[in-house]
């Protein structure tokens, strides 16, 4: 199961040295699909035809000599709360009009597609990319190739899972809390939330506007470069969209950390309850790493993040409630149980809560600016666990989960999660990486160093032994 290109880098050589084809490659990744997305839960619809069609298309490129790029030919995977045009898109949510669906590709597909990638499927998340699964909703609940009884997270769990366990090499999700980053911790994958209108959300089912971000998920940091460069860029079709030039983010990735510093937050991953002992010891780990890249480590506290994790909170229940106010009155029952009891929380805000929570994300951008005048990059562990399983997931569970991610959604900085190794049960461990406005490159830049370093990212899931 195995005899198959890891990375989109390896693809993309296998294809121009001709050890495969994109029909072949896609044709694989189907039938790896076929084996183990029954176990999985990964897909919710798939669009084999279309994609064999794109492959053959990128078959006929390569061969007139009309190279659209290292995306050309790759199976890539899309999160099922953005618009497709070969596939049905349903939000995971028996609510979503499937009329929605019918716009045309989001930008960020499009723009994939453009680059030559091979649209797979869309991928299984959280209703609405939020809350739980709900077992009594028609719908697959992401599992964990690592372990198979074990959760691939929220929400961006599809595509997290679909990369992991080989059934495509890349592909989109969405972060608003961490569903980016904690899958693919969880998952043992790379993971990037750039910063807030980086990467246009038109087509995208909304879920928190001031809080939506669109990225890639790939195994290596590389990797996320190319995806990243081929989806970045403004839309005026987007009001979020900022018109802020594209950097090349591929040339960033030298190999070389001398001269940065890293500040390293600990303080809240350490005094938090339930962090595995053993997903700290990976972090430090790491970071020591970092410091053989030739980066310089200070210790650093952040002094408003409670205050900024809550006021994300708060904007999130907000901002969700005045979406699904209207469907959550009339169609109360359609919703998953997990997701009408977090969306309806934002009833209970005020507008003063509201207005208060925009207030403290701007005091924790300007402390944040401070601490950036110091250090080039910010290191903490993604979660201090590894994935817990999926019988009696509930709120319980899940709040008792160490998750570290919501607090760079406030503030909108670009933050990249990478792997650095196991807990003790062989479950995946994450280090996240933020940096300031517009620096994608720069969290890109230290990860590929430390991947150069480390193999974790490159490790198989037993699925695929």
């Amino acid at each position: 199961m195995n005899e198959l290109p890891l990375t989109i880098t390896e693809a993309a050589a296998w294809l121009r040295d001709g050890r495969t084809t994109s029909v072949a490659l896609t044709t694989a990744m189907q039938a790896r699909a076929d084996a183990l997305d029954p176990v999985l839960g990964t897909y919710l619809s798939r669009c084999d035809e279309a994609a064999l069609a794109a492959a053959e298309r990128a078959d006929a490129d390569l061969a007139s000599g009309r190279d659209r790029g290292p995306l050309l030919g790759v199976p890539v995977g899309i999160k099922d709360i953005l618009a497709t045009d070969d596939c049905p898109t349903t939000a995971q949510s028996l609510v979503l009009d499937p009329a929605w669906g019918d716009q045309g590709d989001a930008t960020a597909v499009a723009r994939l597609r453009d680059a030559g990638a091979v649209v797979t499927g869309k991928t299984s998340t959280m209703e609405f990319a939020i809350g739980l699964p709900d077992p009594e909703k028609p719908f697959p609940v992401p599992r964990n190739p690592w372990l198979t009884s074990a959760w691939a997270g929220g929400s961006s769990s599809g595509t997290a899972s679909g990369v992991s366990a080989g059934m495509f090499l890349g592909g989109i999700g969405t972060d608003t809390g961490g569903s980016i980053r904690m899958p693919s911790a969880l998952c043992g994958i790379t993971g990037l939330k750039p910063t807030w209108g980086r990467v246009p959300k038109a087509g995208v089912v909304p879920l928190a506007s001031t809080l939506d971000h669109v990225g890639p998920m790939a195994r290596s940091a590389r990797d996320c470069a190319l995806l990243l460069s081929a989806m970045a860029g403004y839309d005026p079709s987007d009001p979020c969209s900022a018109d802020v030039p594209v950097t090349d983010y591929v040339a960033a990735l030298d190999g070389t950390l001398a001269g940065l510093r890293i500040g390293v937050e600990r303080e809240h991953h350490t005094r938090a309850p339930m962090v595995d002992p053993v997903a700290a010891e990976r972090f430090e780990d790491a970071v020591q790493m970092l410091e053989k890249a030739g980066a310089s480590v200070v210790e650093i506290t952040m002094d408003l993040w409670e205050a900024v994790n809550e006021a994300t909170i708060v904007t999130t229940f907000a901002e969700a409630f005045a979406v699904h106010r209207r469907n959550l009155q009339t169609r109360w029952s359609d919703y998953g149980s997990f997701t009408r009891t977090m969306v309806a929380t934002g009833a209970f805000y005020t507008a003063n809560d509201y207005v208060q929570a925009q207030r403290v994300r701007q005091a924790g951008r300007q402390e944040i600016a401070k601490l950036l005048a110091d250090v080039d990059v910010i290191a903490g562990l993604t979660v201090g666990a590894g994935a817990p399983p999926v019988e009696g997931l509930d709120f319980a569970s899940t709040l008792l989960l160490p998750v570290f991610t919501a607090v760079w959604d406030g503030l909108g900085l670009p933050t990249v999660s990478v792997p650095v190794g196991f807990t003790d049960a062989g479950l995946p461990v994450g280090m996240q990486l933020s940096a300031g406005a517009w620096n994608e490159a720069l969290v890109l830049r230290v990860a590929d160093a430390y991947q150069q370093l480390t193999d974790w990212h490159l490790a198989l899931p037993p699925v695929l032994a």
